[in-house]
C-alpha cells in the first residue's frame, strides 16, 4: 500500500457496500445474479470476527497500564477504502481486514478492542501522545517511521494494475506500460513508482507513460470502462476487492511496495519503546501459526498479500535521497 493514503469518497464506498448482498461470515461467495461474474462479502454490521483465545505468555508482555485498562486503543484511518477499513451498511460500524486484524490481536492479549477512526495523519499524532496504543491502518514500514515507531509486520505492501475485464495484456515491468495511459492517485508511492518506470522507459528509448489523475474513483472507473485509460495503479487490496465485487475489471499485474528492490510491508505500529512492539509481533505470529490470520485474509480475498511470519522493525522503504 501507499506510503501516503489519500482519503477516498465515502459515498463511493457506501454505494459499493449498499449494492452488495450480504453473505455469511467467512470467505467471499459467488454471486450468480447478472451477466458479470462477481463475488460478495459480508458488509453488514454483524461481522462475527475471527478471534483467538488469550495467550497468557503473550498477554503478560503487554504493558501493565494497557492490561489494567482492559482495552486496546486502535487508530484506524476513516479515509480508507474497502476492504481495508470502511463503514458497514449501517454507516457506523467499522469493518474490513484492518479492523479484523486488530480484533484478533486484542483477543490474544485478552483485551477488548476500541476503534478510533481518524484521518491517516492523526493516527501518528495519537500514537505520539499516547491516545492510541496501536495504529492498524495499512501503514507501510519506512526507515523514517522506524525512527519514531516500532512496527510489527502482517501483510505485504503491494500495488496492482487494474484494467477493464477481458484485457489480454499484463504488467511485469516498466516496458509493459510504455506508451500506455495509466491512472494513479497523486501523492502516493504508486505515483512515485509509475513516474520512475516512465523515466526508465524514456532512458531505454521507449515511450513514456501517459499518467492521468482523477479527483475521485468513480470518474476513474468510468474512464477505465470507456477506454480513456488503460489501467489504474493503486493499492492491491482495493484493486482485488473492486475487481471481485464489480465483475467489470481485473488485476493484470502487481508490484511490491519499493518498486522492485525491497519488499514493502504493512505493520501494526506503536510508539517506539512503549513496550508493545514485541507482544504485537508475538501475537501476529501466533495468529499466523494457528491459522486465524489466514482466515482473516481469505474472508476479504487477500490471501496473496499474506506473509509467512511477522517481523519486528524489518528494513523499510528508504528515506528520500538516501
Amino acid at each position: 500500500m501507499s506510503v501516503l493514503i489519500r482519503p477516498k469518497l465515502t459515498a463511493l464506498t457506501l454505494a459499493i457496500a449498499a449494492a452488495l448482498t450480504l453473505s455469511a461470515c467467512g470467505g467471499p461467495a459467488k454471486d450468480a445474479s447478472g451477466p458479470a461474474s462477481k463475488e460478495r462479502f459480508n458488509t453488514g454490521p454483524d461481522q462475527n470476527r475471527y478471534s483467538a483465545p488469550k495467550v497468557a505468555s503473550i498477554a503478560a508482555e503487554v504493558p501493565a497500564a494497557v492490561r489494567s485498562r482492559g482495552t486496546l486503543e486502535i487508530g484506524n484511518s476513516k479515509g480508507s477504502t474497502a476492504p481495508l477499513t470502511f463503514f458497514a451498511t449501517d454507516n457506523k460500524t467499522l469493518i474490513g481486514v484492518e479492523t479484523d486484524m486488530a480484533y484478533a490481536i486484542a483477543s490474544v492479549f485478552g483485551l477488548k478492542v476500541h476503534y478510533n477512526p481518524v484521518s491517516f495523519e492523526q493516527i501518528f499524532v495519537g500514537l505520539d501522545s499516547g491516545k492510541y496504543d496501536v495504529g492498524v491502518s495499512n501503514i507501510t514500514v519506512t526507515e523514517l517511521r522506524k525512527q519514531k515507531y516500532d512496527m510489527a509486520t502482517y501483510r505485504k505492501d503491494a500495488q496492482a494494475f487494474e484494467a477493464k475485464k477481458g484485457a489480454t495484456w499484463r504488467v511485469t515491468g516498466p516496458e509493459d506500460v510504455a506508451g500506455r495511459t495509466i491512472a494513479v492517485p497523486t501523492g502516493t508511492s504508486e505515483e512515485k513508482v509509475l513516474l520512475d518506470w516512465s523515466a526508465q522507459n524514456v532512458k531505454a528509448g521507449r515511450r513514456p507513460v501517459n499518467v492521468k489523475y482523477y479527483q475521485d474513483e468513480s470518474a476513474c472507473y468510468l474512464a477505465l470502462q470507456s477506454g480513456q485509460i488503460d489501467a489504474y495503479l493503486h493499492p492491491n487490496p482495493e484493486a482485488e476487492y473492486h475487481a471481485k465485487t464489480s465483475g467489470q475489471t481485473q488485476v493484470i499485474g502487481a508490484i511490491i511496495g519499493a518498486g522492485g528492490h525491497l519488499q514493502g510491508l504493512i505493520a501494526a505500529t506503536t510508539k517506539k519503546g512503549d513496550g508493545l512492539g514485541k507482544p504485537l509481533n508475538d501475537a501476529i505470529n501466533y495468529l499466523i501459526k494457528k491459522g486465524t490470520y489466514g482466515k482473516i485474509l481469505a474472508r476479504w480475498g487477500l490471501t496473496s498479500d499474506g506473509v509467512n511470519t511477522s517481523r519486528l522493525n524489518p528494513p523499510g522503504l528508504p528515506i528520500e535521497g538516501k
